[in-house]
């Protein structure tokens, strides 16, 4: 009984010793999922893990636009990258967004190759 004891206990401490491997989680976005803000010129998405640069990014659509009537979604222009923390993905946007309503579709891979993506719309006053 005692020998079997010690054999639950080292594969106990061997499980918890190792390395636990997790999607990576959206933690926090700037602007936040149906907010209501100014004309941003960059999002930002933080992660609860690293990200890799080159396989993480997004698509922004302007969906509905005060005054006009849009037969589709318009696509908007903004360039990917990761923050130094290695975990905040920040889409730069060549001018601020005009006023209306947006959708944020968003991909991520992290360092331990997961993939993850998600989607949120936002508006602009």
């Amino acid at each position: 009984m005692r020998s079997l004891s010690l054999v639950a206990a080292l594969a106990a401490a061997a499980l918890a010793s190792a390395p636990t491997f997790a999607h990576p989680k959206l933690l926090s976005a700037n602007p936040a999922a149906n907010a209501v803000v100014a004309a941003p010129t960059r999002l930002q998405l933080s992660f609860s893990e690293g990200l890799v640069a080159q396989f993480s990014g997004a698509d922004l659509s302007m969906t509905d636009m005060p005054g006009m009537k849009m037969k589709s979604p318009m696509k908007m222009a903004l360039k990917a990258s990761v923050a130094p923390d290695g975990k905040t993905l920040v889409l730069a946007l060549a001018k601020p967004l005009p006023r209306g309503t947006y959708k944020l579709d968003w991909h991520v891979v992290s360092t331990d190759t997961h993939r993850v993506q998600g989607s949120y719309a936002f508006k602009v006053k």
